[in-house]
């Protein structure tokens, strides 16, 4: 049998992405306690106008004790409106109903870093040159 590798970054499949998460996802199963183990759902709230289009949002995981969030974003004439406050009070709120004891997030020196801190998170590390950036790995305990 030969093993090859590709590169699917444009186009990719879904399915195929899923496969390598659900596979990792199952690996750690094995390593967390039992009570922890049901403890595994996406989390994905979306900020609609009333023609129900989408003009933001949060993407994230419930991993095991924390919340992941991986994306927040609202639409640049929506931003200053305290949407992404309400939205990351949502997922605190869902986080805490879910039993997390923390949630983490990564932001970049030029997105929301100030506004994350004003929310009570704080910086566990950080890289600088990212990008010509400093990318921050941020934390709150709940």
């Amino acid at each position: 049998m030969e093993i090859y590798f590709t590169n699917e970054t444009a186009g990719s499949n879904s399915a195929d992405k899923n496969y390598v998460r659900n596979q990792m996802i199952a690996y750690n199963l094995k390593h967390f306690p039992d009570d922890l183990k049901g403890r595994y759902q996406e989390v994905n709230l979306l900020l609609r106008n009333t023609d129900g289009q989408i003009l933001g949002g949060i993407v994230g995981e419930i991993c095991w004790n924390w919340l992941e969030i991986h994306y927040l974003f609202v639409d640049e004439p929506f931003r200053q409106s305290g949407y992404g406050f309400k939205l990351l009070n949502e997922a605190e709120k869902i986080a805490r109903e879910k039993q997390c004891e923390f949630v983490k997030l990564d932001t970049l020196s030029f997105q929301a870093l100030d506004f994350y801190i004003k929310q009570g998170y704080e910086v566990y590390g950080k890289i600088e040159n990212a990008g010509r950036h400093t990318h921050y790995y941020m934390k709150k305990e709940l």
